[in-house]
Formats: structure tokens, C-alpha cells, sequence
């Protein structure tokens, strides 16, 4: 038994026509320049995430010894606290990186 795809032989692996990989009007260089940007603002969406999880789990940890209905002021102070020296040391390292690089350019 034998099925009609619709696709004739010399079609079969052959990606179907498109405009897709063609050059934009702009040219090649606007697009990479564009995808480079795109890239390194999604790099670092995800690097701002993650360190988001890590606070988390730093300060969680650090902080609430159990889960409670509410929470107590102990608790809430710790956790502010944990907060703002985890942004200062996280900005401390992100300067200090980039002075290294300012400095190698």
C-alpha cells in the first residue's frame, strides 16, 4: 500500500523554497550585527536569572529555618539583609571584571 505525500521524488530532502536564507535588503553585516546583539542580551537575561536563583537559594537557606504561616520580623531581616550583601558582592565582582577588561583593551 502506498501513501501520497503530496512530495514528488525529486522533492524528497530538499527544504522547500524560501526566503529564509536570503540576504536581507540591509545586508549581511546588519543582520550579524543585530544577532550578536540579540545573543549577548539573551546571555544575559539568563546570567541575571541565574544568579537571581542563586539569591534564592543563598538567602533561603541562610534565613528561614521553616516554613511558617507568616513571617517574623527576625526572618524578613535576614532576609533583606542576605539581599543587599549578595547585589554589593555580585557588583563588587562585575567591576572588578570590568576594569580587567578595560585594562587588556
Amino acid at each position: 500500500m502506498s501513501y501520497d505525500t503530496g512530495f514528488g521524488a525529486s522533492s524528497f530532502g530538499k527544504p522547500p523554497p524560501s526566503s529564509f536564507g536570503a540576504p536581507p535588503p540591509g545586508g549581511q553585516g546588519q543582520v550579524d550585527s543585530e544577532m550578536k546583539s540579540f545573543l549577548e542580551m539573551e546571555s544575559q537575561k539568563a546570567q541575571l536569572q541565574q544568579q537571581i536563583h542563586k539569591l534564592n537559594d543563598v538567602c533561603w537557606d541562610l534565613c528561614v529555618d521553616k516554613p511558617r504561616e507568616k513571617m517574623d520580623g527576625r526572618t524578613e531581616t535576614c532576609l533583606c539583609n542576605c539581599v543587599d550583601r549578595f547585589v554589593d558582592t555580585l557588583l563588587l565582582v562585575a567591576g572588578r571584571f570590568q576594569n580587567l577588561i578595560n585594562k587588556h583593551q
